[in-house]
């Protein structure tokens, strides 16, 4: 059975290279474009993993893990995704629950190479 990505990103053109890339890998994918979205998608669906920009319109992406949280729903693998290299995103990011920070923009052989490696463990 393929894997299940969720992407929770509000640009229409990553959300699209995204889609195309993950299913052209075998990923069943899902696209949010806001916390309300991500989070009923993540309760109802229950996808394996989720990319999550950090940085959303109006909103803080980091805003969908303190939601699920307090149910114990979050995906088995979260990833943020973030333009801003900082230390401060990064140890955000990781407090906040992310397994891991990718920079965008992410190549496509290490993303995929990312998601089939935290889908093995």
């Amino acid at each position: 059975m393929a894997s299940h990505v969720l992407v929770v990103e509000d640009s229409a053109l990553v959300t699209s290279a995204l889609r195309l890339l993950l299913e052209a890998t075998g990923h069943r994918v899902s696209i949010a474009a806001n916390v309300r979205d991500a989070v009923t998608t993540v309760r109802t669906l229950h996808p394996d993993v989720m990319l999550l920009d950090v940085t959303l319109q109006r909103e803080d992406g980091l805003d969908v893990l303190r939601e699920l949280e307090r149910t114990s729903d979050a995906p088995r693998v979260s990833v943020a995704l973030t333009g801003h290299d900082t230390p401060e995103v990064r140890e955000r990011c990781l407090a906040a629950g992310c397994r891991e920070v990718l920079v965008k923009p992410v190549s496509a052989a290490e993303l995929t190479a990312h998601i089939d490696a935290w889908l093995k463990e």
